[in-house]
């Protein structure tokens, strides 16, 4: 039996209602009558609601991935 696997182990979750609560987070910041955006902790975009999109003029898709600074923050800004 060595090196054979012999057996496995595995445990399951019901993630249902965690999966039903984020998805309501997500319909709540992207109908928010606010700009929402987020960025991942290299700095990319990755929420952007429908109002920052009808503010800036970029969609989701547009943004998602993208580098927020580099890209949607203007020079004079970017040192405050």
């Amino acid at each position: 039996a060595e090196g054979r696997v012999i057996g496995v182990v595995g445990i399951g979750q019901d993630i249902t209602a965690r999966i039903a609560q984020e998805q309501e987070y997500t319909r709540l910041i992207d109908t928010a009558n606010a700009p929402i955006f987020g960025v991942d902790v290299n700095g990319k975009v990755d929420v952007w609601n429908q109002h920052a999109s009808s503010v800036v003029g970029f969609t989701a898709e547009q943004t998602f991935g993208r580098p927020f600074v580099d890209d949607f923050i203007t020079e004079d800004f970017r040192a405050s």
